[in-house]
């Protein structure tokens, strides 16, 4: 016997009521959704090297922004640069929402682009603390260096010596530092050379005093003048080599810095296919700001090992060490080359280290004089300093000198989902199934459709 329900006034009453409430949920529930999402922002980004977010290093230098940053993007209303900008910035002001980006076309202001200084269509002027940077390139890479430069406090000079065979920090040679200062300078700091013979002192708003590798002996009034320029708590980069000090040796023996006789050889370079044997790794660095969180090994060629003794009131601390199976080889490089008890020195050695000392110029002020020595210039060089970590070892180096070592190295971003790339086996399967396995296929069912439908 089939069971129901009759269907009286009171159950459709009940019915309706039930729908309704039904339909009020649901409407209240998609209105809370949408009040929410005006609350809430939630974004995923599924890319490979997360592209469309910004890096952590970006959000860090975000976080030390106390005040509010303006950024106006010279570009005129029809374009679609406006929407790329936008989106841009966007992902900056979801880490920091004092943001403000306005647009200017510069077709209907040409006074507003003359007094900013603006010279072509696209250009973002970024405004923090009153002061300003004009950039042209609107990349996450390109907008965080500006951020670093704006929020640097004063201006950072570093004075590259010269007048003895020393790297050119403006050169294009493979043994010069071109490609390294270009670098420093896009993060804000200003370089410039100088002959302490011609000159005969060290300016006084000198962030950092280098000396890159001279090939002559200094004179002894030079020398003078940079160990009187480190009796004042001045900041020095020495990128040493094997061989002579040329002059310098009271300077190393003011900072307890002896550099090892030899050629660091490091067999592990041949897991990278080189087979010179000058050349060495890093891969262990010490507990050092410079190198904390550091995770990439460094190139090294023709380096010597330090042996760093602090001079009372100094402290020092190795930050870049060779591998175990290195050594510092005192014979020629040249046929069969073996470590040699008693002759050459053992791994692992020293390749960089900081000296520093506290100082208190007066009773209220305490500042920490801040020296780096390496046993190699080359890996600063134009023709190693796209070798590994090169070129953010060197960049968080000159961040520490100048006590800056919050502002941190931006990463360029790569993009492996952007490519796919397919041996020949692959794309010839890919081929034959797309232009000859797939038609056929299709043909066969074709036909055998066609074949049921006749017997029918």
């Amino acid at each position: 016997m089939p069971l129901f329900m009759k269907a009286t006034h009171k159950t459709r009453r009940f019915l309706r009521l039930k729908n309704t409430l039904l339909v009020v949920l649901f409407i209240s529930i998609i209105g809370m959704l949408a009040w929410l999402s005006t609350r809430y922002d939630y974004q995923a980004d599924w890319t490979a090297s997360g592209r469309h977010t910004l890096s952590a290093a970006s959000v860090a230098l975000l976080n030390q922004a106390k005040g509010p940053i303006t950024v106006s993007a010279f570009v005129r209303a029809v374009g679609s640069n406006r929407k790329s900008i936008t989106e841009m910035i966007a992902r900056y002001q979801r880490h920091k929402a004092d943001i403000q980006l306005t647009f200017v076309d510069p077709t209907a202001a040409p006074n507003q682009v003359r007094d900013e200084g603006v010279s072509a269509e696209g250009e973002l002027v970024l405004r923090y603390a009153g002061r300003k940077e004009i950039i042209r390139d609107t990349s996450e890479q390109g907008i965080t260096n500006a951020l670093q430069r704006l929020l640097r406090n004063g201006e950072r000079w570093i004075v590259f010596l010269e007048g003895h065979g020393e790297r050119n920090p403006l050169g294009r040679a493979n043994h010069d530092l071109g490609d390294w200062v270009r670098q420093i300078e896009a993060k804000g700091f200003k370089a410039q050379t100088l002959n302490l013979a011609t000159h005969g002192q060290i300016p006084d708003n000198t962030t950092t005093l280098v000396i890159a590798g001279p090939q002559l002996d200094l004179l002894p009034g030079e020398v003078t003048l940079i160990q009187r320029y480190l009796a004042q708590g001045g900041s020095l980069l020495w990128l040493g080599d094997p061989g002579s000090l040329h002059g310098l040796a009271p300077i190393a023996r003011l900072l307890g810095v002896e550099f090892l006789p030899g050629v660091i050889v490091d067999p592990s370079v041949q897991v990278y296919s080189i087979n010179n044997p000058a050349f060495a790794l890093a891969a262990d660095y010490g507990n050092h700001i410079i190198t904390r969180g550091f995770n990439v090994i460094t190139l090294f060629p023709i380096a010597s090992g330090l042996k760093i003794t602090a001079p009372e009131g100094w402290q020092s601390q190795p930050f870049i060490i060779t591998g175990e199976r290195s050594w510092a080889e005192t014979g020629p490089l040249a046929g069969e080359i073996r470590y040699t008890e008693n002759e050459d020195i053992a791994g692992p050695l020293t390749l960089g280290a900081s000296i520093s000392r506290t100082l208190t110029p007066d009773d209220k002020t305490r500042i920490q004089q801040r020296v780096v020595v390496l046993g190699d210039g080359d890996f600063l060089s134009n023709a190693y300093l796209g070798n590994g970590g090169n070129l953010n070892l060197g960049m968080n180096i000159m961040n520490w000198l100048s006590r800056d070592e919050t502002l941190i190295a931006i990463p360029v971003k790569t993009a492996p989902d952007l490519n796919l790339a397919l041996s020949p086996v692959a794309s010839g399967i890919i081929a034959v199934t797309f232009l000859f396995g797939i038609p056929l296929l299709l043909a066969g069912a074709g036909l055998l459709i066609w074949v049921r439908r006749r017997r029918q």
